[in-house]
């Protein structure tokens, strides 16, 4: 199939003539078709058919709505940021960025138009399966941050799922550092990043745009998981905060979550457990609700 052949108004009608009456259609892969243009309309790989047709079978996509997102714009940032301390060395987080590209592709199986900002995702994780119409690769939050307003500009939902570092080095040598047999390392001073979600729930680039949030967290001796997210909720602004534990083997780099999904005000509005498909479809279920359908 060619581009022109999968955009065509004739197809896209007879899409979602399909989608209103329950089917659920398998977005098609990008790539080099048979002529000299790439696109979307290549037949899926293997790996994602099977996948999402054993999701159907085991009920983890029956919350999806077929087409309840046609014709919204939404921003999806996944991944973990880094920030360097020299040419060679950084640093980083352990997201793999797997839920916040299941996000992306619930919301085009669910028809919207979507922009992944990614940041330094786990080499597979971006394999078989339906990509995004826009990718864009960014490495530190200032990146993120400059990328994800970009695209904001014309969303109508951001969900903030990349995992962004709170602090960087205050300056970073041109060269790398070299050890020096008997010395201490010189300190690394560490200056605050921008709140990038704080920053968009604020400003909201577009009129009635919706605002998600990410916060993963441990629990401490000041707080469980949850209080501690309910009060990033307060402190966020954002219509929803998505708040899940996470540690060695739990939350990053796993294929499954465990997350509340909380108000602008803290209060718990819904819970999602599973596959990361599954807590994807959780959150856009929860969005529909503040954003309604689209057209």
């Amino acid at each position: 199939m060619h581009t022109e052949m999968w955009e065509h108004p004739a197809t896209a009608a007879n899409v979602a003539t399909l989608r209103a009456r329950g089917v659920h259609v398998i977005e098609p892969a990008s790539g080099r078709l048979t002529g000299a243009d790439t696109g979307p309309g290549r037949l899926p790989e293997p790996e994602e058919i099977a996948r999402v047709a054993l999701g159907l079978v085991a009920g983890e996509a029956s919350s999806a709505v077929p087409g309840d997102l046609a014709g919204r714009r939404v921003v999806v940032s996944a991944g973990g940021t880094r920030e360097p301390i020299d040419p060679v060395r950084f640093i980083g987080n352990r997201s793999s960025g797997r839920q916040g590209v299941a996000l992306a592709r619930a919301a085009l199986a669910r028809g919207a138009h979507v922009t992944l900002v990614a940041a330094n995702l786990a080499a597979d994780v971006l394999g078989p399966g339906a990509a995004p119409d826009e990718v864009v690769r960014v490495e530190t939050t200032a990146q993120l941050r400059e990328a994800v307003r970009a695209a904001a500009s014309a969303a109508d939902v951001v969900v903030m799922a990349a995992a962004v570092a709170d602090f960087r080095p205050a300056g970073a040598p041109t060269t790398k550092i070299k050890k020096v047999a008997g010395h201490a390392p010189a300190p690394i001073e560490l200056v605050e990043n921008p709140d990038v979600l704080a920053e968009l729930a604020r400003d909201r680039l577009t009129p009635g745009q919706v605002v998600v949030g990410f916060a993963a967290e441990t629990g401490d001796a000041t707080g469980s998981v949850l209080e501690h997210g309910r009060a990033k909720a307060r402190r966020k602004g954002a219509d929803l905060l998505v708040v899940n534990a996470v540690g060695d083997g739990v939350g990053f780099g796993v294929g499954t979550n465990d997350v509340t999904l909380l108000d602008g005000a803290g209060e718990v509005v819904g819970q999602a457990s599973g596959s990361k498909e599954v807590v994807a479809d959780a959150v856009w279920d929860a969005v529909l609700k503040v954003v309604g359908p689209g057209a």
